[in-house]
């Protein structure tokens, strides 16, 4: 109910409002049944549109960060990253990278839809950047579908550290599921794993047009220190 009121009454109408959001390829996305939808990753506000131009719900693997702010802003914050189906994670690796992956496999357990961003953070410069492997690895032990999808300039809408949006049009793209169930049983092997997790990027840049470079973004952030 609450995920609704956000979606249909609170937040819905005034960012439709505001931002005249597009999308196209709305019925690559199967009406039932589980699924993956594999994301580029420009801005904070891809979380939010995404959900917002679908016709069921989804839930995305958000950082833990996001829900444990102090104050006013931080409560105004974990309302809003959980009234939009955000699932918090703890990014830190190890363990915390298995908790995340078999709070996915719940998800997708359910019948719900997921979203993952394979590049694993926020591109620094509108590039699109190497996939983690951790989306193909649960893929293939959930047996769901991943649907590539494009967000086009929430980066300008929502650039990376403004505390404020600028206005302007989001669009989104999403292409055909790919189906990777030739790999069945194959979860474990970290070959199957990058090939898979790379074929996803090729099918994003490819739907995007986005300029590729096969680096990790997180290392690219480490070289700006400056950049959130």
């Amino acid at each position: 109910m609450f995920y609704w009121l956000m979606k249909y009454v609170v937040i819905g109408p005034l960012v439709k409002a505001i931002f005249r959001p597009w999308i196209v390829g709305r019925d690559n996305v199967p009406a039932s049944g589980a699924a993956i939808l594999a994301s580029n990753h420009l801005s904070f506000a891809d979380s939010i549109f995404l959900p917002l131009l679908l016709d069921r719900p989804m839930s995305f693997l958000a950082k833990s960060d996001y829900f444990t702010g102090r104050g006013l802003k931080g409560w105004a914050t974990r309302v809003f990253m959980k009234g939009t189906g955000q699932i918090p994670i703890d990014r830190s690796g190890g363990r915390a990278s298995e908790a995340s992956l078999n709070t996915g496999l719940q998800i997708l357990g359910r019948g719900d839809l997921l979203g993952i961003y394979p590049e694993g953070t926020r591109s620094p410069d509108g590039k699109l950047y190497r996939g983690r492997t951790g989306l193909a690895r649960m893929a293939l032990e959930a047996k769901v579908p991943v649907i590539p999808v494009v967000m086009v300039d929430t980066d300008v809408v929502m650039p990376i550290g403004k505390r404020l949006p600028n206005v302007g049009r989001v669009g989104v793209l999403i292409g055909e599921p790919l189906d990777f169930s030739r790999y069945a049983g194959m979860e474990n092997d970290r070959y199957i794993l990058r090939a898979v997790t790379d074929e996803i990027m090729i099918s994003l840049q490819r739907l995007g047009s986005q300029e590729y470079d096969d680096v990790y973004a997180s290392t690219v952030k480490d070289r700006l220190p400056h950049r959130g």
